[in-house]
């Protein structure tokens, strides 16, 4: 993506300014409205070399990152709304998640113009829209950025969790079945420090491709099998709830949040992007993706909880029958996933705590300081799992306070405070909008978090 390169003809002292691509001209005027000086700053053609994913490359990674665990637990989410509310739940969900990482990325690719940065990430886009916006909201511009890296470093902790208690529920499952020692979940999330204290170890994200390419071509495989049960021997509909009370939309709207909400990953892959113009628009990257995931998000959902029913686990694999090997299988394999992507989803808030730590410490202390981190946060991750070791509540809390924050309520105000003073549309709709988002947010987050606090005490 550069300027078209024309010749230049006078008339009379002035040069004709050169013919900018569509992209610029388009995101330029979005927020300048007819000036006549535009800025013919492009984005993209001062990113690194290393910045070279195509738009198929980009659209493979984010389906690659939108089918994670989450697909399992969408059953639980039906059981929680019902099949009929579930479904148009979900297509809610998944629009609403999409048009927040839609106005997001539009915010983030017209604020590269205004300060002439080839690439933003998510804090750093949060920041400087307020650092740019109206004076009154200047001086938030830190909380911003701070509210942003927390958000994304406490929603992958509360995955990492996620992952060990899956772990530890598929091989005590198995264990119990094949006459195994009759050990507690406590003590095989204890077990996982075995494999997980060397694997996040790991540093650099190169060494992790071979186990994150591993991890997709088994992960495929135990989604397959877990389908095959569900539509195996499928009950009538009529022995499934339609819909459920008005208490178990929190559930719904906080597992669905955790299942589809994949504003963390966007960024960095736009950031990649040789063609960023491709990510929004008809169809777009964006667009594919999120129909694809809200596509077989609600067919896993439906098929699952018209499977098991009442009984949905957290995991859906973990509902498979225990007499049968192909069950067994798909439990170990997604035990073996949640394991090569650990360390994974640990990176980003390890990222996020070295940022802010590393400033403190000798430069000849880094070594020994990441390693203590991490050994730290392995430490934490399996010790809340431990404590806590009840799939469901922790995917509602994370879903409840993290994903409702970083997902929803910030991509509403950063464009609002970006557009403030610009255009916000006819009758000021755009602000409308914003509220109405945002109001839903917070009724998610004050909701989500008292039911599954109440459902904790209850349970545990």
């Amino acid at each position: 993506m550069s300027m078209k390169k024309v010749s230049m003809e006078m008339n009379g002292d002035a040069p004709v300014r050169p013919v900018m691509d569509n992209y610029s001209s388009k995101i330029e005027l979005a927020y300048n409205g007819s000036r006549e000086d535009l800025d013919p700053y492009v984005p993209a053609d001062h990113r690194p070399l290393e910045s070279n994913t195509s738009s198929f490359g980009a659209l493979a990674h984010l389906l690659k990152a939108s089918l994670g665990s989450g697909v399992l637990a969408m059953p639980l989410a039906f059981k929680s709304a019902g099949l009929l509310v579930g479904s148009i739940g979900t297509m809610l969900v998944g629009f609403i998640c999409a048009h927040a990482i839609h106005v997001l990325v539009k915010t983030s690719q017209q604020l590269c113009i205004e300060v002439k940065k080839p690439c933003l990430g998510y804090a750093d886009t949060c920041d400087l829209v307020f650092q740019h916006g109206p004076k009154p909201v200047r001086r938030f511009a830190p909380l911003a950025r701070e509210l942003a890296d927390w958000a994304l470093a406490v929603t992958h902790l509360g995955a990492c969790c996620v992952y060990i208690v899956v772990v530890a529920e598929s091989f005590k499952q198995v264990s119990d079945v094949y006459g195994g020692p009759t050990w507690s979940i406590t003590t095989y999330c204890g077990l996982t420090l075995v494999v997980l204290i060397p694997i996040t170890q790991i540093t650099k994200l190169k060494y992790l491709v071979p186990f994150s390419a591993l991890a997709n071509f088994v992960w495929l495989g135990s989604i397959c099998i877990s389908i095959y049960y569900c539509l195996r021997d499928p009950p009538p509909l009529s022995s499934r709830n339609i819909s459920t009370s008005i208490s178990g939309i929190p559930n719904f709207i906080s597992t669905s949040l955790f299942a589809m909400e994949g504003i963390g990953v966007v960024m960095p892959i736009e950031n990649e992007m040789t063609k960023p113009q491709h990510f929004l628009g008809c169809p777009g990257v964006l667009n594919i993706a999120m129909t694809a995931v809200v596509m077989l998000y609600g067919f896993v959902g439906f098929s699952g909880y018209l499977a098991f029913g009442e009984g949905v686990r957290g995991s859906l694999t973990l509902n498979l029958p225990e007499e049968e090997v192909l069950a067994q299988i798909a439990k170990i394999l997604v035990a073996c996933v949640m394991i090569l992507s650990y360390a994974l989803i640990f990176y980003v808030p390890v990222d996020v705590v070295w940022r802010k730590l590393q400033d403190r410490i000798p430069a000849r202390g880094h070594r020994w300081g990441m390693a203590a981190l991490r050994f730290v946060g392995t430490l934490l991750t399996v010790g809340l799992a431990a404590a806590i070791p009840r799939l469901e509540l922790f995917m509602e809390l994370v879903g409840a306070v993290c994903l409702s924050v970083m997902g929803l309520l910030l991509p509403s105000v950063v464009e609002t405070v970006w557009l403030w003073g610009k255009d916000l549309g006819w009758g000021k709709w755009i602000l409308i909008k914003n509220i109405i988002i945002g109001v839903f947010s917070l009724v998610a987050l004050v909701s989500g978090v008292t039911y599954s606090i109440i459902t904790m005490l209850e349970k545990l």
